[in-house]
């Protein structure tokens, strides 16, 4: 292979399965999904004892598909849940093998992604990275603060499908995304409105424990009071109104249905209560980008909508309506992960830009 072509191994891991792809450079060679039977990974005590089954299931699959390894240039792997950091292109180390192995902010599938190309690069002696985790924290200072002292704002979004499409539309614009003031929405289970300027994440709602507008499976901002309420009834305990606000909120929570086409489906055959509530997500997605627009003072230079629910028709022209006064709202459907981890990687290996270091400690073994 040319000098000047890369060959990367990119792997994604998820509950019951794990994404791999093949790139040489910016073409696709391979995309799969492998699929794990539910006894195996129920079987493994944690998450991270499945490491050696999916490395070994993953090594399988390439073998089979007829890809010799050895033409690797570097292997990529899915950011877990690590310390917070500003967004790039890591290289993967001990630090950050010793919190993935720990799950230092939970524990996640997802935490396998670099211990595996980690293990897989190290036998080639070839670089192993990860790219923009969940964990990215760009935030000013001013938008840490949440009003309760005992409570500091998070962030933690969908950094790698927002960071990658906000530099696809920057190179659309041949512009820096650096460079460049954006807005950019992920929209699926959850939803996070990311204020992207001149290429840090600077104001971002935590798409995981609820904040913003209410989503698929999320309840997103709620009024705090009334929680309490909810919280000190007697009713319920704590896992079971943790599960109605993250999983059993928006959509599932009112309708029964995280499916956007099913339900597109009841509201073109009458069912009111189904389009209110989907206006409702709409409303809430556009209120909050003109929020975020006030972060930038206006300064937009454009919305992006992205994530599955940008491929539904009625709900982004819904959203559009509300804010194309603001900047030129761009749609860009879909989470392309493998894709996005593949192009973290070759900005690296090109010299585009710097590889960083994860800066976590490991602890010090008792003597």
């Amino acid at each position: 292979m040319p000098e000047n072509e890369y060959r990367i191994l990119i792997i994604n891991p998820g509950s019951t399965s794990t994404k791999i792809g093949i790139f040489d450079n910016d073409s696709s060679i391979l995309e799969k999904t492998i699929r794990h039977e539910a006894e195996i990974i129920n079987s493994f005590a944690n998450i991270i004892d499945q490491y050696e089954f999916r490395k070994t299931t993953i090594l399988e699959t390439l073998d089979y598909e007829g890809i010799n390894i050895s033409k690797l240039s570097a292997v990529c792997g899915r950011g877990g849940l690590l310390r917070p950091i500003e967004g790039g292109t890591y290289a993967v180390n001990e630090p950050m093998l010793e919190d993935l192995r720990i799950g230092y902010l939970g524990q996640h599938a997802s935490n396998l992604g670099g211990i595996i190309a980690y293990e897989i690069a190290a036998g080639l002696n070839i670089p192993a990275y990860i790219v923009d985790p969940v964990v990215v924290d760009e935030l000013d200072p001013i938008a840490r603060i949440s009003g309760f002292p005992l409570i500091e704002r998070k962030s933690i979004f969908h950094a790698l499908n927002q960071k990658a499409v906000a530099r696809r539309v920057a190179k659309e614009f041949s512009r820096s995304y650096d460079e460049l003031n954006f807005i950019v929405v992920h929209m699926g289970g959850g939803i996070t409105v990311g204020v992207h300027k001149q290429g840090r994440v600077i104001e971002v709602n935590n798409g995981l424990h609820g904040e913003g507008p209410f989503s698929p499976e999320r309840a997103g901002t709620v009024p705090c009071g009334d929680l309490v309420d909810l919280c000190f009834s007697g009713e319920y305990f704590r896992e079971e109104i943790m599960k109605m606000l993250v999983g059993q909120g928006g959509l599932v929570g009112y309708l029964g249905t995280n499916d956007a086409v099913k339900l597109e489906e009841r509201i073109a055959a009458g069912d009111k209560q189904a389009k209110l509530i989907y206006d409702t997500m709409a409303y809430q997605v556009a209120k909050e980008v003109g929020a975020a627009s006030t972060v930038l003072s206006g300064k937009v230079d454009a919305i992006i909508l992205t994530g599955g629910l940008a491929y539904g028709r009625n709900f982004v022209t819904a959203i559009s309506n509300r804010i194309n006064w603001i900047a030129d709202v761009i749609v860009q459907p879909g989470e392309d992960e493998l894709r996005a981890l593949a192009e973290g990687a070759l900005r690296v290996l090109r010299g585009e830009e710097k590889v960083k270091i994860y800066p976590g400690k490991i602890k010090k073994a008792k003597i």
